[in-house]
């Protein structure tokens, strides 16, 4: 519909675009905690929206990598909840499908944001336990890719332990300014540049138990400021 919130990607797995207009649902229609009252705008994408747009990223996966043994590397803290529903679909395709993906998961950590804005360092938790990625094949699953700045210097340090293959999913891609153009393989979301939380993401460790992804306002930056 020509006046709706978004417009299917041309490409595979461009994810689905939401415009910069999209003004998002107004939060009266969803429940959430009510101590987050004042702390947001709006509800830019709904819980069963994620859901079953992470279910069409695990078909899409299932059919690029079936039947090969991969390394899920979860990268914390943002990218968990993601991560955890896109295996269980994954796990769901393993039972109903002629296809078999066996899978591990494991777990590294970035920080690279203070309040809403990012910082030029990153710092990477678990390094040093990569090497289990050596002549693997990798998906690496991230919550959101912004610059691809981090995303760029993550695939950097992961290709250091030469693992055979690297995949990556991102739920939510901004449309940034200076973007370094790294781009997952798989995206969920298209969105504007705008600060959202829920799913798991965060603004300094605050609304990581949203179900829906959020858009903060300015007086819940102001209140969870550090």
């Amino acid at each position: 519909m020509a006046d709706g919130p978004v417009m299917k990607s041309l490409e595979k797995d461009g994810g689905i675009v939401i415009r910069d207009d999209w003004p998002g649902y107004c939060l009266d229609l969803f429940t959430y905690p009510e101590r987050y009252s004042g702390d947001l705008e709006c509800v830019y994408i709904p819980h069963g929206v994620i859901m079953d747009r992470t279910e069409r990223l695990a078909r899409n996966i299932m059919d690029d990598l079936g039947d090969h043994d991969i390394v899920v590397l979860c990268v914390l803290k943002g990218g968990f909840q993601f991560c955890a529903d896109l295996v269980e679909c994954i796990k769901a395709l393993n039972r109903n499908s002629n296809k078999s993906l066996p899978m591990r998961v494991d777990f590294i950590r970035l920080k690279s944001y203070l309040n809403d804005q990012s910082t030029p360092d990153l710092h990477i938790v678990g390094a040093e336990d990569l090497s289990v990625l050596s002549g693997k094949n990798v998906l690496v699953v991230e919550a959101i890719v912004d610059t691809g700045k981090t995303m760029k210097a993550l695939l950097s340090h992961v290709e250091a332990f030469k693992p055979k293959m690297i995949k990556v999913a991102g739920l939510l891609v901004k449309r940034v300014p200076n973007g370094s153009g790294c781009q997952p393989d798989y995206v969920g979301f298209e969105i504007p540049n705008r600060f959202v939380v829920g799913y798991a993401l965060d603004y300094n460790e605050y609304f990581r138990d949203l179900n829906h992804i959020c858009v903060i306002s300015e007086s819940g930056k102001q209140k969870y400021k550090v």
